[in-house]
C-alpha cells in the first residue's frame, strides 16, 4: 500500500537512508509540490521510499528539479528512490506513478544518477532513456 508520508518522525527515521542523493535537507524534499512516499507492507513495514516533485517540464540538473517544482504540475519526477525489499523499487515506480496520475499528473519521468544500475533498473522496469545530462539522466515511464 502507498502511503503519504506526512508525518515528521516518519520522514527523518527513512529519508537518511537515501542512497542517491542524501545530500537534500529533509525541508527541501518537502516544499511546496514534492512529496515523500513509502510503499507499506501487509505488516505495516516500509518497503521502498520515493521523492517525488511537480515539475512544469523535465528537469536534467537538481537545479532544475528545484526551480521547476510547482504545486499541481503536470510531470511527476521521480528524483530518489530507494528499497528495503526485493522487488520493491519497481513496486514503488509503479505506485508512486498510478499516484500521481490521480494528482492530475500526465508524464512520469526520473532524474537519476549517471550509474549503470539506475539505468539498468529503469530499462528493466520499462522505461526509456529520454536525456544523459552532465550530471544526471532522465528516463521516462509510459504507463
Amino acid at each position: 500500500m502507498l502511503i503519504k508520508m506526512d508525518e515528521e518522525d516518519w520522514k527523518l527515521a527513512y529519508c537518511k537512508d537515501d542512497p542517491v542523493r542524501p545530500h537534500l535537507p529533509l525541508a527541501w524534499r518537502t516544499q511546496s509540490g514534492r512529496e515523500v512516499l513509502g510503499l507499506q507492507s501487509d505488516t505495516g513495514e516500509i518497503e521502498a521510499v520515493i521523492c517525488m516533485a511537480r515539475c512544469t517540464g523535465v528537469p536534467i540538473t537538481e537545479q532544475e528539479l528545484e526551480s521547476t517544482s510547482r504545486p499541481n504540475a503536470p510531470v511527476a519526477v521521480f528524483y530518489t528512490v530507494w528499497s528495503y525489499a526485493r522487488g520493491a523499487g519497481r513496486s514503488m515506480v509503479l505506485a508512486a506513478a498510478d499516484y500521481a496520475r490521480t494528482q492530475g499528473c500526465d508524464r512520469f519521468v526520473t532524474l537519476s544518477p549517471l550509474t549503470e544500475m539506475a539505468e539498468r533498473f529503469h530499462i528493466r522496469n520499462g522505461a526509456t532513456l529520454l536525456e544523459r545530462g552532465t550530471e544526471c539522466q532522465n528516463f521516462e515511464y509510459v504507463l
